[in-house]
């Protein structure tokens, strides 16, 4: 009896402290927690607080836009005449669409050369690999006015100067080697063991690619791009160099910025940020899962 009656003595001796280390523990976890909830709501809001004032200023009347000092919504008339004002312009809705036909072109031939590119860098080994991989990351080193102007003066010699086609290639050049070395790093994040699997199972390389590989890859060739469709939207200094009549929304906007009043200025940078906002918004999906495909 004397035996059994120590220990729970000795556990109703222990019990006070650690109940005062377990409270401490928890206060702790739950002033961590706080902290990364306000870093994260304070990082928010810096972020969104200036796309909330641009979009409240696009979607009100020019007068509002011209006042001082300025509101936001909902305390501030909602309209769309700050909008037409500046659809009206001209320009816009010509460069609307070449910027759009820029970044869908550009988008398809980044993709369609990096993901075979990314694949036969992460899969293979050969001479000269890790070389060849700082070669290409090395091309985002250049300037862009390197590139933009010795193109211009190619692409007047062979006729196709103002094009949108042309400008394509060009954002493409730009948007290439990231476009690849994403996609490559999540190649290589894929066991080959898996390929290796359903090749066992009578599936030959082509099948093994498109039924195992490629769905654990969209995540990645998703975040990819996402990269090259906001680049290729938002790049303005080749857009100015290689067009002067099919110029690009930021081609368009950026020429006529010094002329233009504010209403146009807060029109012209909603109507920038819409499209790329609208595109994450619908690929979101695949950048959620994006670790998480590829871990399984």
């Amino acid at each position: 009896m004397t035996s059994s009656a120590a220990p729970s003595q000795s556990i109703a001796q222990v019990s006070p402290e650690m109940a005062r280390l377990r409270a401490r523990a928890r206060r702790r976890l739950l002033l961590g927690r706080a902290f990364i909830y306000l870093a994260a709501i304070l990082l928010s809001l810096w972020v969104l607080a200036p796309l909330w004032f641009i979009a409240s200023m696009a979607l009100t009347t020019p007068a509002e836009v011209r006042s001082y000092p300025k509101g936001v919504l909902p305390f501030i008339p909602f309209s769309f005449e700050t909008m037409r004002f500046f659809l009206q312009s001209r320009g816009i809705i010509p460069g609307l669409i070449n910027s759009i036909v820029v970044a869908v072109i550009t988008l398809a031939l980044s993709t369609l050369i990096a993901a075979p590119a990314g694949y036969a860098i992460s899969r293979y080994r050969y001479r000269g690999r890790d070389a060849y991989r700082l070669s290409i990351l090395a091309v985002r080193a250049f300037p862009v006015v390197i590139l933009a102007i010795p193109l211009a003066v190619i692409f007047i010699s062979v006729g196709i100067f103002d094009q949108v086609y042309s400008l394509a290639l060009m954002h493409t050049a730009l948007t290439l080697p990231t476009t690849v070395l994403v996609i490559g790093s999540v190649f290589a994040s894929i066991p080959y063991e898996l390929e290796e699997a359903a090749k066992v199972f009578g599936c030959t390389p082509v099948q093994a690619f498109r039924r195992v590989v490629l769905p654990l890859v969209l995540p990645g060739i998703a975040a990819a791009a996402i990269f090259t469709f906001v680049m290729s939207w938002n790049e303005v200094f080749a857009a100015v160099v290689l067009t002067v009549q099919n110029r690009t929304l930021p081609a368009q906007v950026l020429v006529s910025l010094q002329q233009s009043p504010e209403p146009y200025k807060f029109a012209g940078a909603f109507f920038l940020l819409l499209p790329s906002v609208i595109f994450i918004f619908i690929i979101r999906k695949y950048l959620f899962n994006m670790w998480g495909q590829i871990s399984k």
